[in-house]
């Protein structure tokens, strides 16, 4: 299993964002990719480590306290056929509420991902 991690992609009133992933067959493999990305302090003490799979057909999300944002990412995450994968949008709050602003940066934060991840091997 291989982390892909786009740190400090998005900016908005104090908020940052990253986006990470990678290919999971399996909760095991989710919770693993998570762990492996909590490894690094600054993702472990992030606000929101909102994520989304789709293993085997079957969704599997936690929106981590940001309501409504894993839903997006398994959305996205069909919409782009991408089975046996996780997205995971990291936000640390900046202090100022995002109102709707929040749901777009997790769509920009996940578009950049399915752009710049090399989505060919194992996935």
């Amino acid at each position: 299993m291989t982390l892909a991690v786009f740190d400090k992609i998005i900016s908005d009133r104090g908020s940052r964002y990253a986006v990470s992933g990678g290919s999971a067959r399996s909760r095991e493999d989710v919770q693993a990719l998570l762990a492996e990305l909590k490894r690094n302090k600054r993702f472990a003490k992030a606000t929101h480590n909102t994520w989304a799979a789709m293993l085997g057909g079957e969704a599997v999300r936690d929106d981590d306290g940001e309501s409504g944002a894993a839903q997006i990412i398994q959305q996205m995450l069909e919409r782009a056929g991408l089975d046996n994968h996780v997205i995971v949008v990291t936000r640390w709050y900046g202090g100022k509420h995002l109102g709707g602003d929040r749901f777009r940066h997790v769509v920009d934060a996940v578009r950049h991902y399915l752009a710049q991840a090399d989505l060919s091997a194992g996935a």
